[in-house]
C-alpha cells in the first residue's frame, strides 16, 4: 500500500486522489466537530471520541504496521504537544462559542497558516490563481465572522474570546497539518511507513 501511494507522487492520479481524500477529510472533520459540539459537554465528548479511537487504533499501531524508527520519536513528542494544544484550544473554543460561528473560522484560518508553513518547511510555491483561491476563502470566512461579530446575539458576551480562540485553533490546525506531512513524507525524507506513522500518531495523541 505504501509503495503504491509513493508511486503516485507527482502524477495526475496522485493529484486526483489527494484532492478526493482532502475533501473527504474536510467532510469528516466537520462531522467530528459537530459531534464534539453537540448537546453534551465538549470536553466529555472529545474524551469519549479519543478514547474510542485509541482503543480501535491500538492493535493496528502496536502489532500490524511497522514501528517508527528511533529518529522519529523526537518528532512524535512535538506532534503530541501540538495535538494536545489543538484539542484544548478546540474544546475551549466550543465552550465559548456556537458551532456555526467558531467552526468556519477555525477551518478557514488553517489553510492560510498551512500554505505559509508549507512554503517555509517544504519550499513550495504557489501561482497567482492559487493565492487568489486562498484569499477568496479567507475573505468569505472572515466576512462571515465579521457579520456574526456585529449581529450574533446568542452568547454575545463571549463572542470576541470565542473568535480569538477559533483563530488560535486554526493556527494549531496548520501546525499539526504541516508537521504530520513532514513526518509522513515518503522515503528517504523521514519515514518509510506513512501508514505506521499515521496510526502510531493517532494512537499516541489519544
Amino acid at each position: 500500500m505504501s509503495n503504491w501511494l509513493i508511486s503516485l507522487e507527482g502524477t495526475e492520479a496522485g493529484h486526483t486522489l489527494a484532492l478526493g481524500l482532502a475533501l473527504m477529510a474536510a467532510f469528516l472533520h466537520a462531522l467530528f466537530g459537530a459531534l464534539q459540539k453537540g448537546r453534551h459537554d465538549p470536553w466529555l465528548s472529545r474524551g469519549a471520541i479519543d478514547l474510542s479511537y485509541g482503543i480501535i487504533a491500538a492493535p493496528f499501531a502496536l502489532f500490524v504496521v511497522p514501528w517508527p524508527e528511533p529518529h522519529m520519536w523526537g518528532l512524535f513528542a512535538a506532534i503530541w504537544l501540538i495535538h494536545v494544544g489543538y484539542k484544548l484550544a478546540q474544546s475551549y473554543t466550543y465552550v465559548l462559542g456556537s458551532y456555526t460561528v467558531v467552526y468556519p473560522v477555525v477551518r478557514g484560518t488553517g489553510p492560510l497558516f498551512t500554505v505559509l508553513g508549507a512554503g517555509i518547511v517544504f519550499g513550495e510555491s504557489y501561482s497567482g490563481v492559487q493565492w487568489l483561491g486562498v484569499f477568496a476563502l479567507l475573505a468569505g470566512i472572515y466576512a462571515l465572522g465579521w457579520y456574526n461579530l456585529k449581529h450574533w446575539q446568542l452568547g454575545r458576551d463571549q463572542l470576541k474570546p470565542a473568535l480569538a480562540m477559533a483563530v488560535l485553533t486554526g493556527l494549531f490546525v496548520a501546525a499539526y497539518t504541516t508537521i504530520d506531512a513532514t513526518a509522513s513524507a515518503p522515503p528517504p525524507t523521514l519515514s518509510p511507513s506513512s501508514r505506521g506513522f499515521s496510526l502510531s500518531t493517532g494512537f499516541s495523541c489519544r
